[in-house]
């Protein structure tokens, strides 16, 4: 009887495999992934209009949470709610510090960033003590390229630190544009163009510039639990990725055209993100090493990261 049992066992075993992540109370098989909104995460957006993952893995039902920023995004994988999501690197790697068992599954994409503030001033120096720079949250990708920059210009990393002003990108474009107390905004595309394109206000300072060369501004990241025990929904999230990635750049027009209902903006002006000089939809991750040695040199990270590729998947790319 024992036997039988164990078979019996192993069979459910069996059935129950494959792609599915986990499953409801009502048997439907799920996996739950973090969304945001904005150019740089358009592959996501076309890999769910188009059902990607619905075709390379048959039978699982998506559960897609806008989030709104990466720490949400971290909270809610701490807790077990999401299986994957997309964000920069720095925050990922804040988390990764803290004890977090995730990794970077796939790149997404490098886009435009950069501090935009008032024609009257035009460096990080003519920045005074009133002054307000609005970012998305501290540890976030702007905030440690301003923290680059100010290193660089200044041997101050944390300079700026306590000018800093938390705000989502739509919020500090407006609270830029309106005049009050955050008179800089680091920000990335399609707020930047919208700001730049605004009389008044300029560029001091580059994502690129601060940097010192190309990043990824955009990583896909899988909890550990989904890679090892649903090895099939894992490669088909990176498959989905890859062919939304494809499709972005091998048919931009029609890219935009799905992108333009998807972000309520005209067809033209998706497209001229899409294609912009400074924008790349690549999974190729960059700059992993670069981010983790200035942030544990400047304190922002306590443990040091020997080799990108301790947290990066086996099958990702990566370059430095």
């Amino acid at each position: 009887m024992k036997k039988y049992i164990i078979i019996l066992w192993l069979m459910v075993l069996v059935l129950t495999a494959g792609c599915a992540k986990t499953e409801t109370a009502g048997g439907q098989k799920t996996i739950r992934i973090a969304e945001q909104y904005g150019i740089a995460y358009a592959p996501v957006q076309i890999m769910k209009a188009q059902g990607l993952l619905e075709k390379n893995c048959p039978g699982i039902v998506i559960s897609w949470e806008q989030m709104n920023n990466t720490a949400a995004i971290r909270e809610a994988m701490v807790a077990d709610r999401l299986d994957a999501g997309f964000m920069a690197i720095p925050p990922f790697l804040i988390g990764w510090d803290n004890g977090m068992d995730w990794k970077i599954a796939t790149g997404l994409s490098s886009v435009p960033t950069g501090l935009v503030t008032k024609t009257s001033v035009n460096s990080l120096a003519e920045l005074g003590e009133k002054d307000r720079i609005a970012v998305p949250q501290p540890g976030s990708v702007q905030h440690i390229l301003l923290a680059m920059a100010c290193d660089r210009d200044f041997g101050n990393p944390q300079k700026l630190d306590n000018q800093l002003v938390t705000l989502s990108h739509p919020d500090g474009m407006n609270a830029l544009l309106s005049g009050g107390d955050v008179t800089a905004h680091f920000t990335a595309t399609p707020y930047l163009e919208k700001e730049l394109a605004t009389p008044g206000f300029h560029q001091i300072l580059s994502g690129n510039e601060a940097f010192g060369g190309e990043f990824s501004f955009i990583v896909g990241v899988t909890t550990k639990k989904l890679h090892d025990q649903n090895p099939e929904v894992y490669a088909a999230f990176n498959q989905s990725v890859g062919e939304a990635i494809t499709f972005i750049n091998d048919h931009p027009q029609e890219a935009a055209g799905i992108l333009s209902e998807a972000y309520d903006l005209p067809e033209a002006e998706v497209l001229a993100y899409l294609t912009a000089a400074d924008t790349e939809y690549s999974q190729t991750v960059k700059g992993i090493q670069t981010f983790s040695d200035f942030m544990l040199k400047t304190g922002y990270l306590k443990k040091s990261l020997e080799n990108p590729g301790t947290i990066i998947w086996e099958q990702t790319d990566y370059e430095d």
